[in-house]
């Protein structure tokens, strides 16, 4: 195994960090994980508790009495159960309780002042719709992708957006169209892991004061336009065509260099051409064939030639 460098080791850490703590268990470990919520909201009477103070107490008092005079009835009512893989975050006349997120298990409500919302901290995925991106090089592309996310602080889920899961496919989806739009086509093509990580980055970056943690993205589609598909593949067979004729072409060239050898040692030994004639003989009676071809020699040709005859001639006017 190839040791991994300091960058690579402190950001192995830093990932096992965040998985420890987006974690169930980590959050049930915990207990209060209100220390990590940061509110991004805000009004210019956020300050003024102590107005409401003496009135808060007076309808929580008044709502204790209730419960405790009606006890075997409003206990149904006042104890509530969330999952495991759940959390509550709890609202008193309209605030956030102080403690975190309740749960898992059983918790305890007042039902006349206290609101609650379940959070499920599971793993969801989404579909991003297919976007028709027009890329660096001007040509347009249709992209589809996958987003895993989880929720990893539900105060923050809460309190800081109205709806974090229709924001985050949203986010989702122009991140896609701004990553895209910076690339090539062929960046898209064949750089898949990289877009997506890039992807994931924004989004990571984006959905931390949402207490949204994104796992990972993957691009799961790129289509291209029928004109550009046809476009591309007959490019892709010209290649492949003159790819083969240059192939074809140099084992021509070889072979003829080989016939040329085999040509220069025949021509050394005049039995040698007996013996290869004698083997194709044999090669043609073992395939059954009724076809003989009886070899010529070319010196017998060339007595009937002009040549030949010029030299008949010239042999008779010599011997008169």
């Amino acid at each position: 195994m190839y040791p991994m460098s300091a960058e690579q080791q402190s950001l192995t850490q830093a990932e096992v960090e965040m998985a420890k703590r987006n974690s169930v268990g980590s959050m049930q470990r915990g207990g209060n994980t209100n220390k990590n919520f940061v509110a991004n909201y805000g009004t210019a009477q956020d300050g003024d508790e102590e107005e409401n103070g003496c009135c808060a107490a007076f309808i929580t008092f008044f709502s204790y009495v209730l419960v405790f005079i009606t006890f075997p009835i409003s206990v149904w009512g006042c104890i509530k159960v969330v999952q495991e893989y759940e959390r509550a975050v709890i609202f008193r006349l309209g605030r956030l309780r102080s403690g975190g997120a309740k749960g898992p298990g059983l918790f305890f409500i007042l039902p006349c002042i206290d609101t609650y919302r379940c959070v499920d901290l599971r793993t969801g995925a989404f579909d991003v719709p297919p976007q028709e991106i027009l890329t660096r090089d001007s040509v347009t592309v249709s992209v589809d992708a996958v987003v895993y996310y989880q929720v990893s602080n539900p105060l923050s889920a809460i309190c800081n957006n109205d709806d974090y899961n229709r924001s985050t496919r949203l986010l989702a989806a122009t991140t896609l169209r701004n990553v895209l739009g910076t690339r090539n086509l062929s960046e898209i093509l064949s750089d898949r892991e990289a877009i997506g990580e890039q992807m994931h980055h924004n989004l990571e970056v984006a959905t931390d004061p949402w207490g949204v943690h994104v796992d990972r993205v993957e691009i799961k589609d790129v289509r291209l336009p029928q004109q550009m598909q046809r476009a591309m593949a007959a490019e892709a067979e010209a290649t492949r065509d003159a790819r083969a004729k240059v192939i074809a072409a140099e084992g021509e060239q070889k072979s003829s260099k080989a016939l040329k050898e085999a040509a220069d040692i025949i021509a050394q030994s005049p039995a040698a051409l007996q013996l290869r004639y004698l083997q194709t003989l044999n090669s043609i009676s073992a395939e059954k064939n009724s076809t003989i071809i009886f070899p010529l020699p070319m010196e017998i040709l060339g007595a009937f030639g002009g040549d030949g005859m010029r030299k008949r001639k010239v042999e008779g006017s010599a011997e008169d």
